[in-house]
């Protein structure tokens, strides 16, 4: 008698449709035309329309643990921005103006007057040159650790500094080394070094930008890894960090939000957390700071049940 063999394990199916089914009755993927790009987006829920926008390098799929609560209230829109996810990646087109652009085009292509727009990390950074481009088509924005690109940027440096960590920020959260905006500013190379390796990314950023790293687990892991692995992916992606230049010259042309900003900040890094308390003060007329406990960088996957609460309290707030 043979020994019997384990039964083959059959990967899981990463498709936005699949990705959707895991989230509940109520949501479809969907497809625009818009601005000259094509957008992918999921969407359900009802009531007053509620803009989501991710960041690098992840996908729509990092609100996953929002949407479904959120949807109870509002009719919520999930976007994966140009150049993320499922949506197009055509040569240009990423400077955050232009982004959102792309964002209020698809708000007239769905019908849709005026929105609040929640954004993380880039799609922070674009939630808030919606604000600034499109004010009567913005209602409130929420900004998630991350403000829109401004000078202090260019004082970088490439060198870690005396007491920087390169391995770790929660070791020192007060000293980050932002290696990989040199990394992304390069034409070429990273999709050469990255391209079908994206996962050792996604799981260095992972561990390395948060309390808990368990919180982004390894299924969210496998749909980052599959939305980055290609070279067209790693050059859009990286073309969000190029065009921060362009970025700070547009912003110096606006004048403050006048929309209601909510600004959450990780509390693992009390220099972060001053800087975006500083920087988002001074973009907007009418502004609040609030710190999540026990959290890194990726806010809506580590600690969700605080992000709704601070989200929701302030889309209700009069």
């Amino acid at each position: 008698m043979s020994a019997s063999r384990p039964a083959p394990t059959t990967a899981p199916d990463l498709s936005d449709e699949a990705l959707v089914r895991r989230l509940g009755t109520g949501f479809t993927s969907n497809r625009a035309e818009v601005n000259g790009v094509e957008l992918h987006y999921v969407e359900g829920g009802t009531g007053d329309p509620l803009i989501l926008l991710g960041g690098w390098p992840q996908t729509w799929w990092q609100w996953n643990k929002v949407l479904p609560e959120l949807a109870r209230d509002y009719r919520v829109i999930a976007v994966d921005l140009r150049g993320q996810g499922s949506s197009g990646k055509p040569a240009g087109g990423y400077d955050k103006k232009t982004l959102a652009d792309d964002i209020h085009a698809l708000l007239q292509h769905l019908g849709i007057e005026s929105a609040h727009i929640v954004g993380h990390d880039i799609g922070a950074m674009v939630a808030y040159a919606h604000a600034a481009n499109h004010p009567a088509a913005t209602r409130r924005i929420a900004l998630l650790d991350v403000p829109h690109p401004e000078p202090t940027l260019s004082a970088l440096t490439l060198l870690p500094g005396p007491g920087q960590h390169t391995d770790s920020v929660v070791e020192d959260g007060d000293h980050i080394y932002l290696w990989w905006f040199a990394l992304n500013q390069v034409r070429g190379l990273p999709e050469q070094l990255l391209a079908g390796r994206a996962r050792f990314l996604v799981d260095w950023l992972a561990d390395y930008m948060t309390v808990d790293p368990a919180s982004v687990d390894d299924f969210s892991r496998r749909v980052y890894a599959r939305a980055y692995d290609t070279p067209d992916a790693i050059r859009a992606g990286n073309g969000w960090y190029q065009t921060f230049n362009r970025d700070i010259e547009d912003a110096a042309s606006y004048e403050p939000v006048t929309a209601p900003i909510l600004a959450l900040a990780n509390t693992r890094n009390q220099g972060h957390l001053d800087y975006l308390r500083k920087v988002v003060t001074a973009q907007g007329t009418d502004v609040t700071v609030t710190p999540i406990a026990d959290s890194g960088h990726y806010l809506a996957e580590e600690q969700p049940r605080a992000v709704l609460d601070a989200l929701t309290a302030f889309l209700r707030r009069r």
